[in-house]
């Protein structure tokens, strides 16, 4: 952690940034770039790994170390880059469709292993890079170049994919709420372990307006609810609306009717260890209730680089060889003469 007092500038490069104006990359940038501030770590100590996508131009604008590597690869360079040099600080930037197309089978087992990788999912729910074919996220039945006449397809959700591959932190938000965006993004900085933030996109040209529902400022506040440890699960233009558990499923209920307190509300746990709630909070705008916004899920657990790192001092502390040279001549040996 650096004495310095870092400003946004410091870790802008002097690359124009060339998304499509208009476009949410725009805003996850600046919060990126804000969040790194917050939390005070030089930029000869972070390091930002992206594959290939839209998304993936964003190294190219960072003041930091940075990698923009091949389509669907993110996951497993920045898994490299951080088990080698441990002391880095790693963001991995991808989008859905980099991310859970063809890197997708590289994603889950970076969130599995549990490697300490700030992973952030742009989600537009299409391909924008490359002209606006579906992407796994795109809804079942949207229009694209390549479905005229509708996905046939079910689309993935990113909360369970994360969470089904044993995810220990899960956090979402929406490019137009960039203080949200901030949050999720520096507490998943300081989470020891993959930490997964889902930032809803707005691609202007190929999808615009996918996420209006819960981004438009007319519904926001009726349509999502932000979550944070140890609060009430509080939400509506007014305040006035809650979660609560019927048995295991969750409901929606109005305060002061029926005799209900804030009292009676759930309050959020992050860092529990079961996921049951995590699941069904993370999920429970596909059953018509509020998109649950914030940092869902925050459980501690060893990080594969550190495991990496304490088997190697366990292995170095038990054998004799510290140099190529010694293990070349630890095994049996012949003298040509």
């Amino acid at each position: 952690m650096s004495t310095k007092q870092y400003t946004v500038a410091d870790f802008k490069s002097d690359t124009k940034v060339t998304w499509c104006p208009g476009c949410g990359d725009f805003a996850i940038l600046t919060a990126l770039q804000k969040s790194m501030v917050e939390l005070g770590i030089e930029p000869h100590e972070t390091a930002v790994i992206s594959g290939i996508g839209c998304s993936s131009r964003l190294p190219y604008f960072m003041s930091t170390y940075g990698f923009h590597t091949i389509h669907g690869r993110g996951s497993a360079i920045a898994t490299g880059v951080k088990v080698a040099n441990p002391r880095l600080s790693v963001w991995q930037i991808t989008g859905d469709g980099d991310c859970l197309a063809i890197g997708g089978n590289h994603f889950i087992h970076a969130v599995r292993r549990n490697v300490n990788l700030n992973i952030i999912l742009m989600n537009n729910r299409i391909y924008g890079l490359t002209k606006g074919q579906f992407s796994p996220t795109t809804e079942k039945g949207f229009v694209t170049k390549s479905s005229p006449f509708g996905t046939i397809e079910e689309p993935f959700e990113p909360a369970e994919l994360t969470l089904g591959a044993r995810g220990q932190f899960f956090a979402r938000s929406i490019d137009v709420d960039m203080p949200t965006t901030q949050e999720c993004m520096t507490t998943a900085a300081k989470h020891e372990g993959a930490a997964v933030v889902e930032v809803l996109q707005n691609c202007v040209i190929f999808a615009d307006g996918i996420h209006d529902e819960v981004s438009e400022r007319t519904t926001r506040a009726e349509k999502t609810i932000i979550l944070r440890h140890g609060e009430k699960m509080i939400f509506g233009a007014n305040r006035d609306k809650g979660l609560m558990l019927d048995g295991i499923k969750l409901k929606v209920v109005t305060i002061g009717e029926n005799g209900i307190s804030e009292n009676d509300l759930l309050t959020h746990d992050a860092v529990e260890s079961d996921n049951f709630l995590h699941y069904k909070l993370a999920m429970m705008h596909h059953q018509g209730f509020p998109m649950a916004l914030g940092v869902i899920r925050n459980v501690e657990a060893a990080s594969y680089d550190q495991e990496v790192e304490r088997q190697i001092a366990e292995v170095q502390a038990k054998k004799p060889i510290r140099k190529l040279q010694d293990y070349l001549l630890s095994g049996e040996t012949w003298e040509v003469i």
